[in-house]
């Protein structure tokens, strides 16, 4: 027995290398000498919501950057360096904000769960669930209401994304991106589209606001 706690891991890592060759024995080649991808994936760091897999792509064509909640902030320097790099150099042309069902960071700030450190990053997601009260109250069901937040927070990243100084230049420059909103499911597998696919910060307020307004 292997005194390396890890080893399963290698093992698993030397069978799909192994694969991989064996399907395409030009897929490692390629990868190291191209990184090309069309899409920018912002979504939450839970270890359920692989972002390659749910989409169907292969690496190399998933920029991804994750966090608790799915969060874009504009005091965040990591977001907004990832989203920087797969606009100016990726020349990436969707960016997709994903959250997801029954999220645990957006169900401990809906209900003030505390989690430690957590709580200072989740104070954003409460900021969302502060400014939605109405809605997210008129709900019965307590797992509708969490969902309901995960719906409310990712569209309002999709607006976030489209206030930062990456996007508002990008598009003064009249290079092609557009940010989307989804919500994954963790029950079916599903994405749902929420309708608030932006290609200027204008377009993304007012998508934004009719999204809500349906909601009501």
């Amino acid at each position: 027995m292997s005194d390396n706690p890890l080893a399963n891991l290698f093992a698993n890592n030397k069978a799909w290398s192994e694969s991989m060759h064996a399907e395409n024995p030009e897929f490692f080649s390629r990868l190291v000498n191209q990184q090309s991808p069309e899409y920018l994936w912002i979504g939450c760091s839970d270890s359920r919501v692989p972002a390659n897999q749910i989409i169907g792509l292969a690496p190399g064509e998933v920029f991804v950057h994750r966090n608790i909640g799915n969060v874009v902030v504009h005091t965040d320097l990591n977001a907004l360096s990832v989203i920087h790099y797969a606009v100016e150099m990726l020349r990436v042309k969707h960016i997709l904000v994903v959250g997801h069902y029954g999220c645990g960071g957006v169900k401990a700030a809906l209900y003030d769960n505390r989690t430690g450190l957590t709580d200072n990053w989740l104070r954003h997601v409460q900021d969302v669930r502060d400014r939605h009260d109405a809605i997210i109250a008129a709900i019965e069901d307590a797992n509708e209401r969490v969902n309901r937040l995960c719906e409310l927070n990712a569209m309002q990243q999709v607006v976030n994304v489209c206030q930062t100084s990456v996007l508002r230049e990008a598009w003064a420059r009249g290079q092609s991106v557009t940010v989307h909103g989804w919500c994954y499911s963790l029950e079916n597998g599903l994405i749902n589209d929420l309708k608030v696919s932006a290609n200027s910060r204008e377009e993304a307020m007012e998508r934004y606001r009719d999204a809500v307004e349906a909601m009501r």
